[in-house]
């Protein structure tokens, strides 16, 4: 898939969107100079009295809790926020016309870096946070960038240029059946072949319970077998060249299509995560491996009939030891397009300082600074095995979950049949040899 052209987006925004594009302008202001201390007094004037900054957000817990800050915001800066929050796949086309319009209307706006940083760098529409972040007089030493997990902030270094700043994480983690292991003698899993070991003792399908669920459909299963592949010594792509059919993915191909294959549910390979953690929440299955995020759905009683017995556990370790992902999968990024560009910062810069940070990762929103980690107010809303899961995880984490290419959805898809192929027992090498020439076929058909 080739990203957007510029006369085709032209053509879109024309046709579909200029009442969007002219409302996005409507009462908009440049940056007022900032203003110098008020004389007589100590306290410094609001320095963008007058500024209005756009932010285009997704409907997200995060954002819920944010919009509820922005008052305070606006009283201290004298900016004003116009915050548009709405679904993610709405949030991306809009996005998208917009930006393409380069007419700025847009000052702020979240974006998931793991599926459309390279289209939209490519297209151009990033400011280049590194400008601001290394001016002293627009960012003090306290925001300090060390403080993020490092690879949060490498998906979003993109050809040199800082994109965005790392809202909300998560790592890819084991779930388990803290009783069933005690009343086995089992000992919880820290590499593959426990893991295998496990799902095998534990597996009594004559009565509907199995050793283990993951997602078994093919495209939502990239993610969660990202994890395997890299603790297996695998990756995506090296060298400019998807690597799916090397000893090393086979392998890691072979690990999870066995996990689900032998020990994991029928209709595995119809299951994204809902089903998988539906069927883990109604007491189903020993194990659930996939997004720590996504642990109220199986630990809260409205949800879950195993709440008070779920126990959280590092992903497990493959040959080359234990590599889950530890992803941004919310960053926040300002619009090359903006006229509004130092008012825009300071919104992004309060938005991710570590006093916000704390305060949305309290209110259940898993964050990428490591200080927030190590703060008691910021782990509360958590269980305290899920914290030391998260903490280990985000330390030595794989920055991407899927392969970083502009046409993501289509790579997934290919890499997805490599999946449900190991699942299903089928010709793993000779599927894997077909779709990884197929998916560097997409890549050199991107570079053109």
């Amino acid at each position: 898939m080739k990203p957007l052209k510029r006369s085709l987006a032209l053509g879109l925004t024309a046709l579909c969107t200029t009442g969007i594009v002219m409302a996005g302008c409507a009462g908009r202001q440049a940056d007022s100079k900032p203003v110098t201390t008020t004389p007589g007094t100590n306290q410094a004037a609001k320095p963008y009295q007058g500024a209005t900054v756009r932010f285009l957000a997704a409907t997200h817990p995060w954002t819920d809790t944010i919009k509820k800050e922005i008052p305070a915001f606006e009283e201290q800066t004298g900016i004003k926020v116009n915050m548009e929050a709405i679904a993610e796949n709405q949030l991306t086309e809009k996005l998208t016309v917009e930006l393409t319009s380069g007419a700025g209307t847009v000052d702020v706006f979240m974006q998931r870096p793991l599926q459309e940083a390279k289209l939209f760098e490519k297209n151009g529409w990033y400011a280049d946070l590194n400008t601001f972040v290394k001016d002293a007089k627009k960012t003090p030493a306290d925001f300090d960038l060390n403080d993020f997990f490092k690879g949060t902030l490498e998906v979003e270094n993109i050809n040199g240029k800082l994109a965005g700043i790392p809202l909300v994480t998560e790592q890819e983690i084991v779930y388990y059946r803290k009783d069933l292991f005690q009343q086995k003698n089992i000992k919880v899993p820290t590499n593959m072949a426990e893991l295998e070991d496990a799902a095998k003792k534990l597996h009594d399908p004559a009565n509907g319970f199995y050793g283990v669920v993951m997602r078994g459909q093919g495209n939502p299963a990239v993610t969660q077998f990202s994890s395997f592949l890299y603790s297996t010594g695998g990756d995506f792509i090296k060298d400019g060249k998807f690597q799916l059919d090397t000893p090393e993915a086979l392998k890691a191909l072979q690990t999870y299509g066995n996990l689900l294959g032998k020990y994991g549910p029928p209709g595995a390979l119809n299951m994204s995560w809902p089903q998988a953690a539906g069927l883990f929440a109604q007491g189903k299955a020993a194990m659930w491996v996939d997004a720590n995020s996504l642990f109220l759905n199986v630990t809260d009683p409205a949800k879950s009939t195993v709440g008070d017995k779920v126990g959280f556990a590092m992903f497990p370790a493959g040959d080359k030891g234990a590599l889950p992902y530890s992803v941004t999968s919310w960053g926040i990024s300002m619009a090359k397009s903006s006229k509004n560009q130092d008012a825009a910062w300071e919104f992004i810069k309060w938005v991710s300082s570590k006093e916000m940070t704390l305060k949305t990762q309290a209110a259940g929103n898993p964050s990428a600074r490591t200080s927030v980690w190590n703060n008691p107010e910021g782990t509360k809303a958590w269980p305290a095995d899920w914290v030391t899961v998260a903490k280990q995880s985000g330390a030595v984490g794989k920055p991407s979950d899927r392969p970083l290419v502009i046409g993501v959805g289509q790579a997934r898809d290919l890499v997805g049949q490599i999946i449900t192929a190991a699942i299903n027992g089928k010709d793993l090498e000779a599927t894997a040899k077909d779709r990884n020439a197929k998916l560097n076929a997409l890549l050199a058909e991107e570079a053109k």
